[in-house]
C-alpha cells in the first residue's frame, strides 16, 4: 500500500515566476516564464492543466515524478498558487524550485540557491510570507542592473529585453532549464557548481 501511495506522488513542484499576458512577453521580470518554457519544450509537453491560480502539467525528470507550473496571478502575489499546489499534492517546501529575474546578476548569468531571503523581490516575498520559510530552491535569471538609481524599478524589470541582449537572455533561461534537471538528477551542488556564475 505504501509503495502504491509513492508511485502515485509527485517529488518535484518546478516553479517559473512572471506576468500572465502578451503585453508581458520578452519582459525581464518574465524570465522565470521563458526558462519554463525551455524546460517544457525539451520534455516537449504543454502546460493544460489550470488550477489553483495557475498552469501546469505533471512530467518525467529523469527517475523523478515533477509537477512544473506558471501562476496566473500578478508576480506580487505568485505565493498563492505555489502554496495551493504543494498542499494539494503534498510537495514539500525544500522540494520546490523556484525560477525567476534576478537584476543583480548579469544578463545571460545564473546563481542557483538552496534557501535565501526575498532580496528586495515582490514575487519571492510572497512565496516566503504564504509558505513560511525561506528553505525554498530558487534559480535566479540575470536580468541586469538599472542604468542609475533614477530609474524607475518597475518600469525596468516590465521593459522588454533589447535585441542585443536577447540572445544571451535565452541562453541563461535555457541553462537555468538544464539546471533544474540537474539538481533533479544529480542535486543541487552539482548544479551549484555547473551553472552558477
Amino acid at each position: 500500500m505504501f509503495s502504491k501511495f509513492k508511485a502515485a506522488g509527485f517529488d518535484y513542484l518546478i516553479v517559473g515566476l512572471g506576468n500572465p499576458g502578451m503585453q508581458y512577453e520578452n519582459t525581464r521580470h518574465n524570465a522565470g516564464f521563458m526558462a519554463v518554457d525551455a524546460l517544457i519544450g525539451d520534455l516537449g509537453i504543454q502546460l493544460k492543466k489550470h488550477k489553483f491560480e495557475a498552469e501546469y502539467s505533471d512530467a518525467q525528470i529523469g527517475k523523478s515524478r515533477v509537477i512544473i507550473a506558471k501562476p496566473q496571478t500578478f508576480m506580487n502575489n505568485s505565493g498563492s498558487a505555489i502554496s495551493a499546489i504543494s498542499k494539494f499534492y503534498k510537495i514539500p517546501f525544500n522540494r520546490i524550485i523556484v525560477l525567476f529575474d534576478d537584476i543583480s546578476l548579469p544578463v545571460g548569468n545564473i546563481r542557483i540557491r538552496r534557501k535565501g531571503s526575498a532580496g528586495g523581490h515582490n514575487g519571492i516575498k510572497d512565496i516566503i510570507e504564504l509558505m513560511g520559510t525561506e528553505d525554498i530552491m530558487r534559480i535566479k535569471i540575470g536580468v541586469g542592473e538599472r542604468p542609475n538609481s533614477d530609474y524607475d524599478l518597475k518600469d525596468w524589470v516590465l521593459g522588454k529585453m533589447p535585441k542585443e541582449d536577447m540572445e544571451p537572455f535565452s541562453s541563461a533561461c535555457k541553462n537555468a532549464a538544464e539546471a533544474v534537471k540537474e539538481i533533479i538528477n544529480r542535486g543541487i551542488d552539482s548544479a551549484m557548481n555547473k551553472y552558477s556564475k
